[in-house]
Order: structure tokens, then C-alpha cells, then sequence
């Protein structure tokens, strides 16, 4: 009982740390200052309200909820973040590949967890960032125009799969944990997004997909698809 309890704690992810507390000082100081200036009239009110709703969504966003997968790990690919699918289609990949690979992409909006998790086991093979555009992530180009960082992770199996998180027309900033040579395990995070932005998964020709256009994934948890 304890177990199960513990898992479903809700923390604070440490990358919104410093943002919640500068942000917090600078609300509160707004709202002092509106307090001094004009008492607690109608304006003071309307200030306070908003300044409450605008923290309560950072809060919400940097929500970061303790998941551990319970399904068999082996062949599995788990979704790496939460939010919506918004592709599933073969691609051609120029950057590593230079093939065709079946992709996933899943679109993390504002009010979504923004950690991103491991979607197999395995070893980091190479991790890159591209410096870019901050297109609205659900566009097309945005896989290959916008700030990105790039995993290559190659499972226990011998399949070599890629993930892309992908920065949006809002987020300005894509934190990425993989190392190279770094064992990696569903579970564990691989990197942190800030603000609204994109996750997209190539994997090999001839994987059964497990999921469906717009349906929603929960990081860690929604099977998205299973390798051959």
C-alpha cells in the first residue's frame, strides 16, 4: 500500500525550480506594489487573481509525476512524453539513417507534462543539438527546421532507434540528459522541454504501431509501438 501511494506522488521537476521562485518574488512584487499604490480596490483584486492563475500553471507545467512501467520492457517502445499523436507515417531520415523509418510523433501542449523519458532500453549511441527555428511544433517542417536535440539509442535487441525533441513557437529552451555511451532505461528521463513542444520517435520499418492518430499518451506508461 505504501508502494502504490508513493508512486503516485506529484513533485516539482528541478528544471522549473529557479523559474518558480523568480517567479513567484517577481507576482509578489507586483502585487505590492498595486497594494501600496491603490489599497485593495478593484484593480488590487484583478491583479491578484491573475498573478495566482498565471503561477498555478507554471506549477501545473512543471508537475513532474513518479511513473514506473509495469509491462515487459523487452521489444517495447513506451511513449516518451505526455500529450496527443499527431503523426504515424514512414519518413525519409537524412540526418543519421539516410533511409526510410516508420515516425511517431507526439505534441506536448502547454497544459502537458513536459518531461521526457526513455522509450526503450538500451545504449546511447550519439546525442546532437541543432540550433533552429521556433515554428509551432505540430508543423511538418518543424522536425527538421526548429531547435532540436537528436538521440540515437540502440536496443538490447540490436535495433537502432532515433527520438527528436523538438522545440514550439513558444519554448525557448530543450534540456537533453542522454550521454553518449550511457546506458539508458525506460523509466528513467531523458530530457525536459520548457513550454510547449514536440516528441518524435523513428523506428525500423515493419514495427507494429500500437497506437492512433490523436490518441493520447502518458509518458512512460502508453505502449506506442512494439519492435520486430
Amino acid at each position: 500500500m505504501n508502494r502504490i501511494k508513493k508512486l503516485k506522488k506529484i513533485r516539482i521537476h528541478h528544471e522549473g525550480t529557479n523559474i518558480l521562485i523568480t517567479s513567484a518574488i517577481f507576482l509578489l512584487a507586483i502585487n505590492l506594489a498595486f497594494y501600496y499604490l491603490l489599497g485593495t480596490n478593484i484593480i488590487f483584486y484583478i491583479v491578484a487573481a491573475i498573478s495566482v492563475v498565471l503561477y498555478l500553471l507554471m506549477v501545473n507545467f512543471f508537475r513532474c509525476p513518479i511513473r514506473l512501467f509495469k509491462g515487459e520492457t523487452e521489444k517495447t517502445v513506451v511513449a516518451p512524453a505526455d500529450g496527443r499523436v499527431v503523426v504515424i507515417e514512414e519518413v525519409d531520415e537524412h540526418e543519421y539513417f539516410h533511409d526510410r523509418r516508420l515516425m511517431i510523433s507526439i505534441f506536448m501542449d502547454i497544459t502537458n507534462v513536459h518531461a521526457n523519458w526513455y522509450p526503450v532500453d538500451g545504449v546511447v549511441k550519439m546525442v546532437k543539438h541543432h540550433n533552429g527555428r521556433f515554428m509551432k511544433a505540430w508543423l511538418p517542417k518543424a522536425s527538421t527546421e526548429n531547435e532540436r536535440s537528436t538521440i540515437i539509442i540502440e536496443t538490447p535487441e540490436g535495433e537502432t532507434i532515433m527520438t527528436r525533441q523538438i522545440a514550439g513557437a513558444v519554448a525557448r529552451r530543450i534540456v537533453t540528459y542522454a550521454n553518449p555511451g550511457e546506458d539508458c532505461y525506460i523509466d528513467e528521463h531523458m530530457g525536459f522541454i520548457k513550454f510547449g513542444s514536440r516528441v518524435d520517435v523513428y523506428l525500423p520499418l515493419g514495427t507494429e504501431v500500437c497506437v492512433e492518430m490523436n490518441q493520447k499518451t502518458t509518458g512512460n506508461e502508453t505502449v506506442i509501438a512494439k519492435l520486430k
